[in-house]
């Protein structure tokens, strides 16, 4: 009898564009710039993209648009979310103390740690012209730096799966 060996890696597909988007904007206010400024229709997803580092907790908000007529599909993600930890009492003498609070940085991908979001848009490598979609992010006043991932120098690409 034969035996037949199927890698995982047969069934990765790297079909999708990452964009990197660097703005002190909210993150409400930026999926009303990008579908102002694309033509597209960011909406809030009701399920964030949940996350635990270090017995942190947190997660990460998410947009989404699925554009049914091409089959693209939109996410626009936070990178960086500051989570506060639980506070601890330090008793400074006899009568006084203080409580002091902690706060963590967790990013969705670590490596890239300066930037604020990142747009993810699968199925698009026929559909989409990437150069065009960041000539038009560019527009955007209150975006500092946009600019494309190359899928290679992500060490964490499973964070990308959602």
């Amino acid at each position: 009898m034969a035996v037949h060996k199927i890698n995982i890696e047969d069934f990765e597909e790297d079909d999708y564009y990452l964009i990197a988007l660097h703005t002190s904007l909210e993150d409400y206010r930026l999926a009303y710039l990008l579908n102002r400024e694309l033509g597209i229709g960011l909406s809030k997803c009701k399920l964030d993209i949940p996350s635990q580092v270090k017995k942190v907790k947190s997660s990460f908000t998410r947009f989404t648009f699925d554009d049914e007529q091409k089959l693209v599909l939109w996410d626009l993600v936070q990178n960086k979310n500051v989570v506060e930890t639980k506070q601890i009492e330090t008793n400074i003498d006899l009568f006084s103390s203080t409580k002091s609070a902690f706060s963590a940085a967790t990013y969705l991908l670590p490596e890239y740690k300066k930037v604020d979001y990142f747009i993810k848009i699968e199925n698009a490598e026929n559909e989409i012209d990437l150069d065009n979609v960041i000539s038009q992010i560019s527009k955007i006043e209150a975006i500092e730096l946009v600019y494309s991932v190359a899928k290679e120098n992500i060490k964490s690409k499973n964070n990308l799966i959602f």
